[in-house]
């Protein structure tokens, strides 16, 4: 927790008065990032026709920075290659398959850690369930044994911040990969019902999936599948708590809760921006040419509070109106969890207004808000409610 807090999500409370006055200013801009001058775009249409374009906004450009410590990954494909890949997990994402990883790990999961919880009175969400909660799903989903979860989850997060550690994620990445290969080779010999023996016997192109690309795969999952969540879930309650004429809407009529989660996504976007690469020559993107072999970096965070696009967006509004957010991405690359994380969010959010009654947010000496740069979430959300007898 410490590590992602630390290096992951960055020391920045609030981004959108910046990110208005940029858009303000020019839907794409040159923005001096890391010493270089990069293209930034901050408005919604150009944002979505990056997404929606993989043939001329490649995302290839993660080849110099994630695969350097994730190994190959579906992040950093295009076309067939991309699509192949892709489609060997697919599967286990769709929702007829969700629905059995609903009933035999995501509700067990979540009231067990309420369990913890529900007769005191009093917790701390982030650290006692958000954070926890949906990286026991994905370990158990992966098939790694749940006592070696905090381990993983560290490393892969190790791996993220190496922006600011490049040792430390370099040798983050070597110990997955040292602690991962005699579980692949044992799922190959005897595959069992997970996600490892999916990789460990899967093929492309009518070959088996090399080595590294299965560490790739797996080196993602697990901090993909885990963080979106966890930052989803706890922006979602932060933002019900702060709102409570909303929170007593949902309570009330749950059919309401996919409004209230994609309302949440567009609010705190979990990840704020990505970037592709330009491969092709004449691109011209909200009025700004953009020469080819560019990196453009794409501002999530702020497409998702266009003001030409939402009215009054620095509000959390449920009732909300306007395009969809741009949270997941879109196109070819549209977040491959996305079903996942709404499906667990919704478990978890039911399960916590069904068993802490009268939940409010008692911050005491605490200062609780939405918080980080590249990635954004409560780092702490202290609630009281009527302990359950």
């Amino acid at each position: 927790m410490d590590v992602f807090v630390d290096t992951a999500v960055g020391d920045v409370r609030d981004p959108y008065p910046e990110y208005h006055a940029r858009l303000r200013k020019a839907p794409v801009q040159i923005v001096e990032q890391f010493g270089f001058d990069n293209y930034v775009a901050f408005g919604y249409e150009g944002v979505d026709a990056v997404f929606k374009d993989s043939e001329t906004f490649s995302a290839t450009v993660f080849e110099q920075s994630i695969v350097l410590v994730f190994g190959p990954t579906i992040l950093a494909m295009d076309g067939h290659e991309h699509i192949a890949h892709r489609s060997v997990i697919a599967s286990a994402f769709r929702l007829k398959a969700l629905e059995d990883w609903k009933t035999q790990l995501i509700e067990p999961i979540v009231h067990q850690l309420l369990d913890r919880i529900a007769s005191r009175g009093e917790a701390e969400l982030v650290k006692e369930l958000n954070f926890r909660f949906p990286i026991q799903v994905i370990a158990r989903m992966l098939g790694i044994p749940t006592e070696d979860s905090g381990m993983f989850v560290r490393r892969s997060m190790e791996m993220i911040s190496i922006a600011v550690n490049v040792d430390r994620g370099l040798q983050a990445s070597a110990a997955l990969r040292d602690y991962l290969a005699p579980i692949v080779e044992e799922r190959r010999r005897e595959p069992k019902d997970d996600l490892i023996s999916v990789l460990a016997t899967a093929e492309v192109d009518g070959h088996r999936l090399p080595d590294e690309h299965i560490y790739g795969f797996l080196r993602l999952l697990l901090p993909a599948g885990a963080e979106t969540t966890y930052r989803l879930l706890g922006t979602l309650t932060f933002a019900l708590l702060t709102n409570p004429a909303q929170l007593d809407e949902v309570r009330a009529d749950r059919s309401l809760m996919p409004k209230a989660i994609e309302e949440a996504l567009r609010w705190e976007s979990p990840v704020q921006q990505t970037a592709r690469e330009v491969m092709k020559d004449g691109v011209v993107l909200g009025g700004v040419p953009v020469p080819k072999g560019n990196a453009i970096s794409v501002s999530i965070g702020s497409a998702n509070r266009d003001e030409t696009k939402y009215a009054d967006p620095d509000a959390y509004d449920l009732h909300r109106d306007g395009p969809p957010h741009l949270a997941f991405g879109g196109g070819a690359h549209f977040c491959l969890g996305a079903h996942l994380g709404r499906l667990e969010t919704t478990v978890a959010m039911n399960a916590i207004l069904d068993r802490l009654e009268d939940i409010r947010l008692e911050p005491g000496d605490a200062d609780p808000h939405v918080h980080g740069q590249a990635f954004r979430s409560p780092t702490s959300i202290p609630v009281r409610f009527r302990p359950e007898r």
